[in-house]
């Protein structure tokens, strides 16, 4: 099958280079329209109405008219307070020069930091280190020889007992204050050499306070970015009315904090770059890689980057370090006390950032800075950047870094929103943020799986990982849970700032829609219905243009991953992805924003397909039988259940479960692909004025038993496919949206007992990854089920279901077959094709 493959690629290679080129063909056949957007631009961005209603009433985005979007890689002689020739040539020198840059003294931050309490118990904590090093060596040594009667003069047997008994208690108590310490007997020279190791690593942690923004390294960086994403991108849009909103919020509520999810390595340096082009305070970022040479870590702390301390091969190893913990929590207030801004990056498979929320939390609650406005940050690229790892110490290894970036196929652009800042201080204390109510996914689904019970699924999923209990013990857990609800705020909100691009779209139609090949006038048709779609669903799109521009631009861009297909004269060339892993995992890549665009009807859609799937089960046949009745309540629960194994970001943190899936299915009545379906009676539904009864109320004073459901009693209602003699193309585009997911914990359950388990949590993953890719080999079909996001959030929905601990094993739930058969049955049902 695979030479067979092999030779169809050829084949169609062959055949459309022998034909005309892409250009020409998509040009010659793409009729000129009118420009189709520009029509309606949904203001996207807006806080929480719920949590945050004072902020969204400053209404920061609509004090000022449309300014429009501004390209950062243009920049022109009217950009600079000089005219002329010589001034058209060193226009980019001259812009970056006249740049503000917000400088601080380093100098008294890190002697505030010294003075504080946290780095008094830091040394503190050192020197009792060492005297319970010592204490332990000798108590070990006497509870010993006592145990093993070695000295010449030995005291009564009651007395010696007593002795032993005290050693043995002064023995577990010192061995509980070092838990890094091993039991039994050491050797005094590896004693002082861990001694000398942890004195050095609370060094290099203190040196890491000497981070600082230099102005002159700062500006000639920034000119060095402009020239190199001049070279990898041909536009890097930003929209001009939110960062006047910036300029605003910056005098209203203290200092800002960024945050925003991680999809390349030129994230941060793009939002530094944008707020450095507009005077803005350029904020002190995040680093959560390991950076090991002395030269580059010497230059990011000049650029403000605070790097994770030497001794630390991760970030998890750095945060079970006390003292780290303690100092960057002292460092951090002190940056936001000193009127500085933080770039903070939060991750959906990982859960990385929440530690930092907490300690900015901190400072706001211990007084230090009155309050703190968080700036959701969304960044969209046409293509994104695929070379994520750090050079080595050379500088031929930084070069070939560089090349890598300019050598791939990312001319596409890229579009940043900043969303309306809200203040930390309303959300957290307010009272409005949901932070309570939740259980372990194993309590709601098990029930479900194993008896069929409905009773349990009425809750929220527990996302406790977000912040693990390793990160910041000391915190309480009102506090944890808060900064918890935190997060998942900002991760949907930086979600649904994201602007949808055109490659986006013509992926998500390519792969979900017609995996078996479109035309290109079909895919142009398509490609105006899902942009209306978009902006109907209030997301921005990151593109403009007519038709034959959008079209023309995105298939340009993905050229590497699709085959043209040469048709016949009169008619349109035939569009299809490539059949290879890496086509495909590019292409699911790129339409992962579409599922967050259609989230309700994705949940909704697969609903309605696994209820017709059960009909088919009882009816004996093997197909779907689309002309019958679908329960309201049955379709509701079916969305439940879906809805707590969808990944954190996709459902609004505000709303419950149980309200999202009411939502999923209403979107299948507001999209046409239900219909309500009515009992014949003497009086019609919707009319309350002939109907007796309904009308009615009773009046009490209990605020208790007042509510609407009194006035009517709820009908229960069933639904209909719309087209029931004819296969519904839009209900199996939406269930495709949500395939790869389902898929990837489909074959992940099936692979459990291939697994060596048990195994520490990224051995776990990289077996599972291997699995799935041999799987998916097999297949032959769905190569985006493999890709590695997609694994780590298999493991993590695993780990909720009940594979725990330190060393990943399965659950003695699903160690049964008879129950590991029930769970898989229970995904697939909800799984298209």
């Amino acid at each position: 099958m695979a030479a067979r493959a092999s030779k169809e690629t050829q084949k169609y290679d062959i055949l459309a280079q022998r034909t005309l080129s892409w250009g020409v063909k998509i040009r010659k056949k793409l009729k000129a329209v009118a420009p189709f957007l520009g029509k309606f631009r949904p203001l996207v961005g807006q806080c929480c109405h719920q949590c945050t209603p004072e902020s969204l009433g400053q209404k920061l985005l609509h004090k000022t008219p449309s300014l429009g979007f501004q390209n950062l890689l243009c920049v022109k002689e009217t950009h600079t307070r000089y005219r002329g020739w010589l001034v058209r040539r060193v226009c980019c020198v001259l812009f970056v020069l006249g740049r503000k840059v917000y400088t601080s003294s380093v100098g008294d931050r890190v002697n505030r930091i010294y003075s504080t309490d946290r780095y008094s118990k830091v040394t503190v904590n050192m020197h009792l280190y060492n005297d319970l090093s010592l204490l332990y060596f000798l108590f070990s040594i006497l509870t010993v020889k006592m145990s093993s009667g070695c000295y010449n003069v030995q005291p009564p047997v009651s007395l010696r007992g007593i002795i032993q008994k005290m050693l043995l208690e002064i023995h577990s108590t010192l061995s509980a204050l070092m838990p890094v310490l091993c039991t039994g007997e050491r050797d005094v020279r590896e004693e002082g050499e861990e001694e000398k190791e942890r004195a050095g690593g609370a060094g290099r942690i203190v040196s890491v306070l000497q981070t600082v923004v230099s102005p002159a390294l700062l500006r000639l960086v920034s000119w060095m970015l402009l020239k190199v994403f001049r070279l990898m991108f041909y536009s890097v849009q930003v929209n001009l009315n939110q960062l006047a909103a910036l300029h605003r919020a910056t005098q209203l509520n203290g200092p800002l904090v960024y945050v925003y999810i991680h999809q390349s390595a030129l994230d941060q340096a793009l939002i530094s770059l944008t707020l450095f082009f507009h005077n803005l305070r350029v904020p002190y970022s995040i680093c959560p890689v390991q950076v090991q040479h002395g030269w580059i870590r010497a230059v990011l702390r000049k650029l403000g980057v605070i790097l994770l301390p030497q001794h630390a091969d991760t970030e998890q190893q750095a945060e079970m370090d006390s003292s780290y913990s303690l100092i960057m929590t002292s460092l951090i207030g002190e940056l936001l006390r000193a009127g500085e801004s933080l770039s903070l990056c939060v991750c959906v498979e990982s859960g990385h950032g929440g530690q930092w929320l907490a300690r900015v939390r901190q400072a706001v609650t211990q007084g230090l800075v009155p309050d703190v406005s968080l700036v959701p940050v969304g960044i969209s690229y046409d293509c994104p950047p695929q070379q994520d790892t750090l050079p080595e110490a050379s500088v031929r290894s930084v070069l070939r870094f560089v090349f890598s970036l300019l050598s791939g196929d990312h001319r596409g652009g890229v579009r940043i929103h900043f969303a309306q800042p809200f203040s930390l201080t309303e959300m957290c204390d307010s009272g409005k943020c949901r932070v309570d109510g939740r259980c372990p996914l194993q309590e709601l689904l098990l029930p479900v799986i194993q008896h069929n019970r409905m009773d349990s699924i009425f809750g929220q999923k527990d996302v406790s990982w977000l912040l693990p209990p390793t990160y910041l013990p000391e915190l309480p857990h009102a506090e944890r849970e808060m900064t918890i609800a935190l997060t998942l705020h900002l991760i949907h909100s930086v979600t649904s700032s994201m602007a949808v691009m055109s490659t986006g779209i013509v992926s998500c139609l390519i792969l979900h829609k017609h995996r078996r090949g479109v035309r290109l006038s079909m895919l142009c048709k398509d490609v105006c219905w899902l942009l209306e779609e978009v902006l109907f669903r209030n997301f921005d799109v990151g593109f403009g243009g007519s038709l034959v521009e959008v079209v023309y631009f995105s298939l340009s861009l993905l050229r590497p991953h699709l085959l043209l297909a040469a048709a016949p004269p009169a008619g349109d060339p035939v569009l299809t992805a490539r059949p290879e892993p890496n086509a495909l995992l590019a292409l699911c890549q790129q339409c992962e924003l579409l599922t967050q665009v259609f989230v309700h009807e994705a949940v909704g859609a697969c609903a309605v397909s696994a209820m017709l799937r059960e009909v088919a089960g009882c009816g004996g046949g093997g197909e779907m039988e689309f002309d019958v009745a679908l329960g309201q309540e049955e379709l509701t629960e079916k969305s439940l259940q879906l809805t707590h194994l969808l990944p954190v970001g996709l459902i609004p943190p505000c709303q419950t479960a149980h309200s999202f899936a009411l939502d999923a299915v209403d979107s299948m009545v507001r999209c046409g692909i239900l219909i309500m379906e009515e009992v014949p009676q003497a009086t019609p539904v919707c009319d309350y004025w002939r109907r007796q009864g309904v009308l009615s109320w009773t009046a009490t004073d209990d605020p208790d038993q007042s509510s609407d459901s009194d006035c009517e009693e709820q009908d229960k209602r069933s639904y209909k496919l719309s087209q029931p003699a004819q296969c519904p193309e839009l209900l199996f585009f939406l269930c495709s949206l949500l395939s790869a997911q389902l898929r990837v914990l489909c074959w992940a359950i099936e692979s459990l007992h291939l697994l060596p388990l048990p195994l520490t949590e990224s051995a776990f993953v990289t077996q599972l990854h291997t699995h799935l890719r041999n799987r998916a080999q097999l297949d032959k079909v769905h190569h985006e089920s493999s890709s590695i996001k997609l694994v780590r959030m298999t493991v993590r929905t695993l780990t909720d279901l009940g594979i725990e601990g330190v060393y990943l094993d399965t659950s003695p739930v699903f160690l049964q077959p008879e129950n590991k058969q029930k769970l898989l049955h229970f995904v697939s049902q909800f799984l298209y094709g």
